[in-house]
């Protein structure tokens, strides 16, 4: 058991470590030097550098502080660990890199794509583990806590959106906040494409048997913000009665559902398979023009009508 979270442990270290390490590059010799601003924390320590000669790694940190106290209160510290373990090394090697990873000052698109490529890879590797660098993401999920009407994605756009504009006047160039919009676009579809696949709408589809499904539940949905769906079963060998908990997760969250479920029960047995379109709330939203064909010929004034006297 200590065995195994040793190497949890280690894992969670090497990721975010790693992540963190690309992040920096990208912070260090792609966007900083060229005055762009790609959202985030870092992009509010990245015109604050500009502005008055701060540090990006140190700042960038001192404004997450009271973000993580708010999640701390919100949501309890153990969901922000792993966070707090990556502002802090992605703070300290934005700093570090500083001194010698040699800046481009090249090509500005050529720098956005690059950047967005460091940054995306550098935070999928971090998202992997169950983890966030802080800033805009962690800000976002809190404020969907008490937005529910609002959608994630929706309240980091106008986060990041607002980061962006205000970049445009501490540099004096409507250029520059172009080019960030480039970097933010580039970095979020790799990590669609790392964390998610190529398509957003797929998933993993757990079935799980254990006399413990519904502890796993109730952690799936107060720690994963996740639902879960319990069907009665039987086993054909013993006939007892039982239930099968049945759960589908987004591919970053894998790692996170099998370890509740590890914790809940080591033998519980599971079958994970691939979910190859999932449509619904936290995936792939049902388009809104897809009507039945009953719907269509009702919107025609071919159905439904009444029969004249």
């Amino acid at each position: 058991m200590k065995t195994g979270k040793l190497k949890t442990v280690g894992l969670d270290l090497l990721f975010i470590l790693m992540g963190s390490a690309v992040y920096a590059v990208g912070v260090n010799a792609f966007t900083a030097p060229n005055n762009i601003a790609a959202g985030g924390v870092t992009g509010v320590a990245t015109m604050l550098h500009y502005v008055f000669s701060t540090p990006i790694g140190l700042v960038a940190f001192l404004i997450n502080v009271p973000i993580v106290l708010w999640a701390i209160v919100d949501i309890g510290y153990k969901l922000v660990t792993k966070t707090m373990l990556a502002i802090l090394l992605s703070s300290v090697l934005i700093d570090l890199f500083s001194h010698f990873v040699p800046a481009y000052r090249g090509d500005h698109i050529l720098v956005s794509l690059f950047a967005g490529v460091c940054e995306g890879l550098g935070l999928s590797l971090v998202f992997i583990r169950g983890a966030t660098t802080g800033g805009t993401d962690l800000v976002a999920r809190l404020l969907a806590r008490r937005l529910p009407h609002l959608s994630m994605g929706k309240l980091m756009l106008a986060v990041d959106g607002l980061i962006v504009i205000a970049s445009g006047f501490v540099f004096g160039s409507v250029e520059n906040a172009m080019y960030a919009c480039i970097v933010i676009v580039v970095s979020t579809k790799i990590i669609d494409a790392i964390l998610y696949g190529t398509d957003i709408g797929t998933g993993k589809l757990f079935f799980v048997m254990s006399p413990k499904v519904r502890q796993m539940g109730d952690r799936v949905i107060r720690e994963m913000e996740r639902t879960v769906t319990y069907l009665d079963s039987k086993g054909g060998y013993t006939q007892e009665p039982g239930e099968t908990m049945l759960c589908v997760v987004r591919r970053f969250e894998l790692h996170q559902l099998q370890t509740i479920i590890r914790e809940e029960d080591k033998h519980a047995f599971v079958i994970v398979g691939e979910a190859g379109q999932v449509t619904g709330e936290g995936f792939r939203p049902m388009h809104p023009d897809d009507k039945s064909v009953k719907e269509l010929l009702k919107d025609l004034g071919w159905g439904n009508k009444k029969k004249e006297p």
